[in-house]
């Protein structure tokens, strides 16, 4: 629900509509044309211009720094966002092979550039019933004028547009947002637009997914506008209809929108439901037994076959009979009473084979944190971010939980190789050879997470626990 539509409620019914029909249906979105590429001649034997965009100025520095690296010309401004100029001869622009020097500009957005919204003859509460609001047109508002006005003036003169997003739907969608800020439609422009693939900050994965640039995916981009209109429309209606139901109905309702989220409120529901059953529930008391096996000068402990009994009495008989004393004969033939013996009656032997951990894509990392660090699922995903962010850890938003065929295995272990808590592990594995495993599942959108790069003991706290799970 975009804060937009968060205005004053009145408590009066809304007023009938004066709209005697629904507003016609936006017009499709034009598709353009995924094998559209510029061709290898376009910029031969003159200078061509590059404006590089990533997600976060984070990545837009890492970015620059790994292809300016032979470059004697780098230097930063300090705009609407820090923008990276440089110039490179030796290091070529696959989609231009021929040019004779490359221009790069880097800069960046903050996330989405737009937020999506009623138009203004939609947002009054009076005027619009909640139900009008399922079919009514939406619109796209920029989230700030200035950054807008920075891509526009950084985009000037440039001959390609390549976008580092992160390549999830979200990144896509954002990737087209840029587009539309670039006012980029026309199938000239669109031919010399390219997206950059990666999992990974190191300029080792920065210089291979420039290499291998892509075309965007409009229709990943077009999954999220949809979510988000339907966001929009669900919440802001069901944020009208229910403020207006419980207003005047409860005399300690102090909020004056009661708002709704599609995701959030059925969350609540499941809040509240476990909140009633704990609140419902009767404590009733039970008694287990654990009984202590001395043999040996060792300890071992016996575990109840019924595990708890609701039947005080029948534990405490089995309890007493497991400490009677029994007789017994002693060495001279004199009968004596001993301490109660226990006798093994039955061994069962099985052999148990303990497979490798599966690769952790983001729900099983945060499991893994909360269950053998303690670290919440909020705190373990910053900590991943940073982790990402200065090269340690591949992308921690994944689904997969296999390695791509085309993943450079040893590349990453000749990584861990110098590490003092590992490496001579790893070395052993270079040495003898490895294979992967072979489970897991492959969602085409990052590689599970994996430590990127060595780490020498520059990281603690958090930062080093979270590195050394993974």
């Amino acid at each position: 629900m975009h804060e937009s539509d968060l205005r004053s409620a009145s408590r009066s019914a809304p007023r009938p509509s004066s709209r005697s029909a629904a507003p016609p249906p936006a017009p499709a979105a034009k598709l353009l044309d995924p094998n559209l590429f510029s061709p290898p001649s376009f910029g031969a034997g003159r200078p061509i211009r590059i404006l590089h965009v990533a997600e976060k100025p984070s990545i837009a520095s890492s970015i620059a720094s790994a292809l300016s690296e032979s470059s004697s010309d780098y230097r930063q401004e300090k705009m609407c966002m820090p923008t990276h100029t440089f110039t490179t001869t030796s290091l070529k622009f696959h989609p231009s092979p021929n040019a004779s020097k490359t221009e790069h500009v880097v800069t960046s957005v903050a996330g989405h550039v737009y937020n999506v919204d009623f138009p203004s003859s939609f947002q009054s509460w009076d005027t619009t019933a909640p139900e009008e609001l399922f079919s009514a047109p939406t619109v796209k508002k920029a989230q700030k004028g200035s950054l807008v006005r920075h891509l526009q003036t950084s985009f000037k003169g440039c001959d390609f547009l390549v976008l580092w997003m992160d390549c999830d739907r979200e990144g896509e969608n954002i990737n087209f947002e840029v587009l539309t800020a670039l006012s980029i439609s026309s199938d000239d422009a669109w031919s010399r637009v390219y997206r950059a693939r990666f999992s990974a900050v190191a300029a080792s994965d920065i210089l291979k997914a420039y290499g291998s640039l892509v075309k965007p995916d409009q229709l990943q981009a077009l999954s999220v506008d949809a979510r988000q209109e339907l966001d929009l429309k669900v919440g802001c209606a069901f944020s009208r209809f229910q403020t207006r139901y419980f207003q005047g109905r409860y005399a300690d309702l102090d909020s004056s929108v009661i708002s709704y989220g599609p995701c959030q409120t059925p969350t609540l529901g499941f809040v509240a439901q476990r909140h009633l059953e704990i609140e419902m529930f009767k404590p009733e008391p039970y008694w287990a037994l654990d009984m202590g096996l001395l043999k040996g000068g060792r300890m071992s402990r016996a575990l109840w076959k019924y595990g708890r009994s609701f039947n005080k009495g029948k534990a405490e008989e089995i309890a007493r009979d497991s400490r009677r004393q029994v007789p017994s004969v002693a060495a001279d033939g004199s009968e004596v009473m001993v301490d109660n013996v226990a006798v093994v009656t039955v061994v069962a032997k099985r052999q148990v084979k303990q497979g490798r951990p599966v690769p952790l894509n983001t729900v099983g990392f945060l499991k893994a944190c909360s269950k053998g660090l303690g670290i919440g699922p909020h705190s373990a995903l910053q900590t991943a971010e940073r982790l990402y962010l200065s090269g340690y850890l591949s992308y921690p938003r994944t689904e997969s939980t296999a390695y791509p065929k085309s993943f450079d295995v040893r590349y990453y272990l000749e990584q861990q190789a110098s590490s003092p808590h590992w490496g001579a592990y790893v070395r052993g594995l270079l040495a003898s050879g490895f294979q992967p495993g072979r489970g897991g599942y492959d969602a085409g959108d990052h590689p599970p997470i994996t430590p990127m790069r060595g780490s020498g003991g520059e990281l603690s706290g958090d930062m080093w626990r979270v590195y050394e799970l993974v």
